[in-house]
């Protein structure tokens, strides 16, 4: 019996991810701000500490910023296509709402894609993973105000601008239904002890599809030959059992994942969504 060889289809993208908070380090040079990341020390679901006087590791990671290059010539030995990795919104808009943006924080990106490019590694690179400007918590409350999808706008179409002959392949926000599961890490949204405010969690999801969509628009326009998607964080609910119930109810959880996807995809609020809402009084 012949052995059959089995390849990646010709364009296939294999690569590898990370995000700009969990390796960058440098988390106040060169005019980067301070993010949502840089006072969350205990992870993602862990309340922020303010006061900064705690270990964070994001703070330094492995020291990406000033040691990119030799990283990137060992992902070229492995073999990669693609290297998809977040730009710091802080590097680029230190607080959030600057009119201009921070031109050392643009020329990092910059050197990143050209030295991906020196080894034919496509760059993918997500908008907004896993933080944003710590001003924009406490001037505006987070993604619960409107006026930041404005401020996303600008920084979305500031990086489009500046790498349209670069990159094609663009996330606009990664795992963008994490709101529902840490709302500082997701939407800067800030809650009295351990109460999420479920209202103000889908109005930030509001404000995020619309900035989302903006974002798609503008890129299209900017790089007529982008492909920009978005990311959901998704797992399977299994029922307990095969009653309708059950069964019922599994579908019920999977759809606080889903509707994350069939807005974005479709582009409307899907009825189970909407009588969800209108049932919450939201």
């Amino acid at each position: 019996m012949s052995k059959q060889t089995r390849k990646f289809p010709e364009g296939f993208l294999w690569g590898g991810a990370v995000a700009a908070n969990q390796l960058e380090g440098a988390f106040q040079e060169d005019s980067k701000g301070l993010s949502t990341a840089d006072v969350s020390p205990n992870g993602i679901m862990s309340p922020p500490d303010f006061s900064m006087s705690q270990f964070n590791l994001y703070h330094e990671g492995i020291d990406f910023y000033h040691k990119y290059k030799e990283d990137i010539a060992l992902f070229a030995e492995m073999g990669f296509k693609a290297f998809r990795f977040s730009i710091a919104w802080t590097r680029i808009f230190p607080n959030g709402d600057e009119l201009e943006p921070n031109e050392k924080g643009l020329q990092f990106y910059e050197n990143i894609i050209d030295e991906l490019r020196k080894y034919n590694i496509e760059p993918v690179i997500t908008i907004s993973h896993y933080e944003m400007p710590l001003g924009l918590v406490k001037n505006y409350g987070g993604w619960k105000n409107r006026k930041v999808v404005e401020f996303y706008e600008r920084y979305a179409k500031t990086v489009f601008n500046c790498y349209k002959d670069k990159v094609k392949y663009w996330m606009t926000f990664n795992e963008i239904n994490v709101l529902l599961h840490a709302p500082f890490t997701g939407g800067g949204l800030l809650f009295e002890g351990d109460q999420k405010n479920e209202q103000e969690i889908y109005q930030a999801a509001h404000h995020q599809f619309l900035a989302s969509s903006l974002a798609v628009k503008a890129g299209h326009e900017i790089i007529p030959d982008s492909q920009i998607g978005c990311m959901i964080a998704s797992m399977l609910t299994y029922p307990y059992s095969s009653k309708p119930e059950d069964m019922f109810a599994a579908l019920s959880q999977d759809r606080k994942t889903l509707f994350f996807s069939d807005v974005q995809s479709r582009g409307y609020y899907p009825t189970y969504i909407n009588n969800y809402l209108i049932e919450n009084n939201h």
